[in-house]
């Protein structure tokens, strides 16, 4: 049996469901997971249908769903689900997310490839990073050097045919071009104090405000710096009792579970952009 998951947006109207489910039928399919959203403030309906068959062709598939996608308009995606995407990983100085996310791809709970590791800092500050014999580039970046070294690194994301570019505490900037590029298939991980706490030491800021809660979000990265489609996000609640190492110990651990579920989701055609914001259907 091979599984397939379809997913798809248009314009909301009758009988999206119904034409889908019929073709599936006549596949001689059986569907596993169907979840839908019919958005009243844009008129946008989504959907995500993961069913299964013996014997299915990929072509075959794509043939037969065809003709209604184009009756409805529809914008569409459909994947093996035995297939696994391709995850470049970017790094910086901080390795927490880099770690959680390799100890889950060699557990089994993100089924990706790893193409490889970037990062603007030398593969010797990893010596305690079992990376194996995965590739790892090191392209450093100064202020002068910033475009040679985007480019150097759209040609790594070329090279290893990434489907997705995850920045698991990429501490630098891409350009509006090569976010641009990549929309949709870029995420990042930050801290949620942002636009309030800014620049060096946030977490020390924070704890000199008080605040109560602590959180992270990951989203697709956009031009507009941190403002991207937000995919996830999660929060903790801290009191006068906790330091500012505690704060940063804390968030550490809330970037990593949040990076971890926000590539999850991608992987598994979860994720949906619906203008500035994203759909995410359950697990």
């Amino acid at each position: 049996m091979q599984s397939f998951v379809f997913t798809a947006y248009c314009a909301d109207r009758p009988g999206i469901v119904s034409a889908l489910s019929t073709t599936i039928f006549h596949l001689g399919c059986d569907i596993q997971d169907l979840q839908q959203f019919g958005d009243t403030v844009t008129g946008q309906f989504f959907i995500r249908i993961v069913f299964r068959g013996p014997n299915l062709q990929g072509e075959a598939v794509r043939g037969a769903v065809a003709p209604v996608t184009e009756r409805f308009g529809m914008k569409w995606a459909l994947r093996d689900q035995a297939e696994r995407r391709r995850v470049l990983l970017l790094v910086s100085r901080f390795d927490h997310c880099l770690v959680d996310l390799l100890y889950r791809w060699r557990s089994g709970e993100l089924p990706m490839e790893i193409a490889g590791i970037v990062s603007n800092y030398p593969r010797d500050i990893y010596s305690n990073i079992m990376m194996g014999d995965l590739p790892f580039w090191h392209l450093p970046i100064t202020k002068e050097t910033k475009p040679k070294q985007e480019q150097e690194l759209r040609g790594v994301i070329e090279e290893t045919t990434a489907d997705l570019v995850v920045l698991a505490r990429y501490m630098q900037v891409l350009s509006d071009e090569l976010a641009s590029d990549l929309y949709g298939r870029c995420i990042n991980i930050h801290h949620s104090f942002l636009p309030g706490f800014k620049g060096a030491k946030p977490y020390h800021q924070a704890f000199e405000r008080g605040v109560k809660l602590i959180g992270a979000t990951a989203h697709y990265v956009t031009g507009d710096l941190d403002e991207g489609p937000i995919i996830e996000q999660d929060v903790e609640r801290i009191s006068h009792l906790d330091t500012p190492e505690g704060l940063i110990r804390k968030g550490r651990d809330i970037e990593r579970r949040v990076l971890a579920r926000a590539v999850r989701y991608h992987l598994d055609d979860r994720v949906l952009l619906n203008g500035s914001k994203t759909i995410v259907f359950p697990e």
